[in-house]
This record gives C-alpha cells, sequence and structure tokens, in this order.
C-alpha cells in the first residue's frame, strides 16, 4: 500500500512538472518505461480542471487487481467500483454502484465529443451497459478489465473494444450525489 500511495504521488507530481528524462528513482523509472508520464505530460496539455485532476487521480492507480465488487484500492476494483471511486475521490460527485445506473443517470454524448474524464461504456457480458472505463483523450481509456487483471489502459481502437463499444457519456451533476437520482423511479 505504501508503494501504491508513492506512485500516485508520482503521478500527481508529475502532472505538474515536465517528464524527468533520466528517472531518479524505481517508481519514476516504472511510470517512464510504461509511458505514464508522457501520457501525463498529453493530458496536462490538453486538460483543466477538474477533469484533469479526475484522469491523474485514476492513473495513480494503475496496477491495481480487479476484484468482483470491489470498490478501492486496498482490495481491488471492479469496473463501476473504479470509476465510482474516482469520481467521488477527485471529483466530490457520488455515482451510483453499476455501470448501468451509471450509464443512466449521466448524460448521452456522441463519441466525436469525448473529452477526458468522461465515461466510455462496452458490452462485455451481452448487456448494453456492462462495462465502464474513464475516458483519458486520444482514444485511450482506463478501466478495471477483469479477474486476474489489473486497473490499465487500453485503446478504443482495438477490435475487441471497437465491437463492444456501446456509448459516451459525460458527468454532470449540480446536486452531488447522482447515486441517488439512480434509485429514483
Amino acid at each position: 500500500m505504501i508503494k501504491r500511495a508513492l506512485l500516485a504521488m508520482c503521478v500527481m507530481a508529475s502532472a505538474h512538472a515536465a517528464p524527468n528524462p533520466q528517472p531518479a528513482d524505481d517508481i519514476e523509472k516504472y511510470l517512464n518505461d510504461r509511458g505514464v508520464l508522457a501520457q501525463m505530460d498529453f493530458i496536462r496539455q490538453k486538460v483543466g480542471g477538474k477533469a484533469s485532476e479526475l484522469v491523474v487521480n485514476a492513473m495513480g492507480f494503475l496496477g491495481v487487481p480487479y476484484r468482483r465488487g470491489g470498490t478501492d484500492a486496498d482490495t481491488g476494483f471492479d469496473c463501476s467500483g473504479f470509476v465510482r471511486s474516482m469520481y467521488e475521490q477527485t471529483v466530490g460527485l457520488v455515482l451510483p454502484r453499476r455501470a448501468r445506473d451509471q450509464a443512466a443517470v449521466t448524460e448521452k454524448i456522441d463519441k466525436q465529443d469525448l473529452q477526458p474524464g468522461d465515461l466510455v461504456f462496452f458490452n462485455t457480458m451481452r448487456q448494453t451497459f456492462s462495462h465502464v472505463g474513464i475516458y483519458l483523450g486520444d482514444n485511450k481509456f482506463i478501466h478495471s478489465p477483469k479477474p486476474g487483471q489489473q486497473v490499465r489502459i487500453d485503446d478504443m481502437r482495438q477490435a475487441y473494444w471497437q465491437q463492444r463499444f456501446t456509448g459516451a457519456r459525460r458527468v454532470e451533476a449540480k446536486d452531488g450525489n447522482l447515486a441517488a437520482r439512480a434509485q429514483q423511479p
């Protein structure tokens, strides 16, 4: 857990400075070798405000294992638990627990209008909104994919994701609690 906290701090710090061409420590080298620092620089240039914080925060959880029903970094995340946790920690919005409910309470947008921090949904279990991730920009999204894997970044242009894409949504709430809206008839 301490290493994960240091990793998140390093990612957050890298969001405010250009990537170091010669990494100073193991964590920075790990991030640099996997292209995370370059992605952080790209995101910092393209996005501002809360969306940038959300994306930077989410990237601090790369490598956290998948766990069905999981909602935190200590025990692991499932896809919707990861998205919910990132929005609650960073933006202060409480999203519903399930991917389909997250889709129901967010604003539908066209794929070409995606911005970092938006939600992307996929049909991975013969259900329209059975999987969710956070859009990063440049056709990339971060998500907690499935048992035996970890929070990672994937490209929506990969055939698997292209074939299963079911929609894009923007999170906009005035009251800070989208979960309560999901329970209303």
